[in-house]
């Protein structure tokens, strides 16, 4: 199956403690580049996740955003500092006896100095989170290969139809060769005969300067190959699987022989024919670069 390179995916993963989402969106890159947006505590995942990503992903630019909501208890905790509190209880003492002040020191007073109670973020427990992250990122990337292999189905049903106009124009030329041979040569002999006062015309001439002609402006070489071209992408197409690159050096071969017939044409009739051709293979290219 044909796929393209733009897409989008969404998964997500839910319990009575977390919600985990992820979303994938892609666009057309010559190779596979991942950039992944997560909360920190995912971070040492990266290379994991970037594996699975790689399993189904040959090319393009795809953005995966991670977002981690806890749904149940608190992201902070309360941390007692013993140690600090125990000093702060010394010297307080030490200067209730120095300076004989009334003792005024209680839990809330010693509760209320700096750092002996502070709030905390909670830590994950990652390796549990992890199981739920891989889930949602699966489920997004099927989301995401779906779009993708949808969007490349539309594309090669439309790119079979301009492959089969191809066809169709290439035998056109194909038919034109000979008949445009034949014309020159009935041409040549009307101009020798008009400048030939006893209308005597040499056939060995005449058959001499047709084959110059039909040598300098052949295409049968360059229709055999065009041909040819036109009936690999076709199968490429129907083959399917990650054939952008394949596809891509191809399309630049047939523009070569249309390049080289328009080149060689010397009629408006083949001209004509080849300019829709160049004007189709353009189109193709196109499409080929937002195919996976």
């Amino acid at each position: 199956m044909i796929r393209s390179m733009t897409g989008f995916g969404r998964g997500e993963y839910t319990d009575d403690q977390i919600s985990i989402t992820v979303e994938m969106k892609a666009v057309n890159h010559r190779y596979s580049d991942f950039t992944i947006k997560m909360p920190k505590s995912f971070n040492e995942y990266e290379t994991a996740l970037r594996n699975i990503l790689k399993e189904d992903i040959a090319r393009g630019k795809v953005d995966v955003y991670i977002t981690m909501r806890k749904l149940k208890g608190s992201d902070v905790v309360v941390k007692y500092n013993e140690e600090v509190a125990a000093e702060y209880i010394s010297y307080l003492k030490e200067i209730h006896k120095k300076y004989d002040f009334a003792d005024g020191m209680t839990e809330a007073v010693v509760a209320r100095l700096p750092e002996v109670f502070t709030l905390e973020e909670k830590e994950d427990n990652t390796e549990e989170l992890y199981p739920k992250l891989e889930a949602a990122l699966r489920e997004a990337l099927k989301r995401f290969i779906e779009s993708r292999e949808t969007e490349g189905e539309n594309l090669k049903v439309d790119m079979l139809e301009k492959l089969s106009r191809m066809n169709e124009l290439v035998l056109e030329i194909e038919k034109l060769s000979p008949e445009l041979v034949e014309e020159y040569k009935n041409k040549l002999r009307g101009k020798i005969a008009d400048l030939l006062e006893d209308n005597y015309i040499d056939e060995n001439r005449i058959a001499m300067e047709v084959t110059i002609y039909a040598d300098k402006t052949c295409v049968d070489e360059e229709v055999i190959r065009l041909k040819s071209h036109v009936d690999t992408t076709i199968n490429v197409l129907k083959e399917g699987g990650a054939v952008g690159r394949s596809l891509d050096f191809i399309i630049q071969e047939m523009n070569r022989e249309a390049n080289t017939i328009l080149s060689k044409a010397d009629a408006i009739k083949v001209t004509d024919i080849g300019i829709e051709l160049k004007t189709l293979i353009e189109k193709l290219r196109e499409q080929i670069q937002n195919i996976e």
